[in-house]
């Protein structure tokens, strides 16, 4: 039975096991009328009651009979699976080196680190705060998060998600200055802007209104820096949207502006990529930091 639903088996073993479905539901911790729908739907699906209903409550049938020294035994092999991935991931140790971007590595990374040390424990971390793919081609780091796909050939990229960016201000300069209500207002403002990078710039171009290094309040291609120069109220920027979800003084301006969403890849160097401890740090990341972006 390709389609057979075993999520229904925990509600029907507990059922057999306590006699009605009040008591099998205090037992897993769900509703009554959640357990009556789980045994309802198994009973269809095996297309033959399971259960007598009494006063005095469930009476199994011969088939809910077999079928409970069946689903024991699955329950039974699903147990020791769970022990025997438990005891492997345990058994993991060693470091590994995780190099990520200055937002990512000052904001998203830290309560993920706090997480992965409950669900890997022997496995230690270093945290590089690098922006270059070189670190991995040089082998100073065995992750990388990237917002931009490495073309290395030796290295392999996993993409798990996209982060938008967005326009925001501290509420204090919006009360001085007022609120943009269109792509042309921005260059009535004073801007945060980038000094050797040129996104920012090209992105202006884009809507067509270019714009040159003195239209903007201040430059600096240090992250950290310019979202701090955000936050502190000097003018509007442009930030990863997350990073709006720290501050509850900031927001977002303009949230049709056409500013295209970064991608984020996972990357490791293909000669390291089958190693336990690295492989079990991928799928972490893999796991636990999309839901963050």
């Amino acid at each position: 039975m390709s389609d057979f639903n075993w999520q229904l088996i925990p509600s029907f073993l507990a059922a057999h096991q306590h006699g009605s479905l009040l008591a099998a539901a205090r037992a897993l911790g769900i509703s009554q009328p959640t357990v009556g729908r789980h045994v309802t739907q198994l009973e269809a699906q095996l297309g033959t009651p399971l259960f007598e209903r009494t006063g005095r409550g469930l009476v199994p049938t011969p088939a809910a009979l077999r079928l409970a020294e069946a689903a024991r035994a699955m329950e039974a092999g699903a147990q020791t699976l769970m022990r025997g991935a438990q005891q492997a991931q345990a058994t993991l140790s060693g470091t590994v080196r995780i190099s990520a971007s200055q937002p990512v590595a000052c904001f998203l990374l830290p309560p993920l680190l706090a997480q992965m040390r409950t669900a890997l424990p022997g496995i230690q971390i270093e945290l590089v705060v690098s922006n270059a793919v070189s670190d991995l081609l040089r082998r100073e780091a065995d992750v990388a998060i990237r917002m931009l796909r490495p073309a290395q050939g030796t290295l392999v990229a996993r993409r798990i998600g996209q982060v938008g960016v967005s326009a925001c201000a501290h509420r204090g300069y919006l009360a001085r200055r007022g609120t943009p209500l269109t792509p042309a207002d921005l260059l009535a403002h004073e801007l945060v802007g980038n000094d050797r990078v040129q996104e920012i710039y090209r992105g202006f171009a884009a809507m067509g209104h270019p714009v040159g290094p003195e239209q903007f309040a201040l430059r600096t291609d240090d992250l950290i820096a310019y979202w701090a120069a955000v936050r502190a109220g000097l003018g509007i920027g442009f930030v990863a949207s997350y990073l709006l979800r720290h501050d509850p003084l900031l927001v977002a301006v303009l949230p049709d502006l056409p500013v295209p969403a970064m991608p984020v890849w996972l990357v490791v160097h293909r000669e390291i990529r089958t190693s336990r401890r690295i492989r079990a740090v991928v799928d972490f990341l893999a796991r636990e930091l999309p839901p963050m972006l």
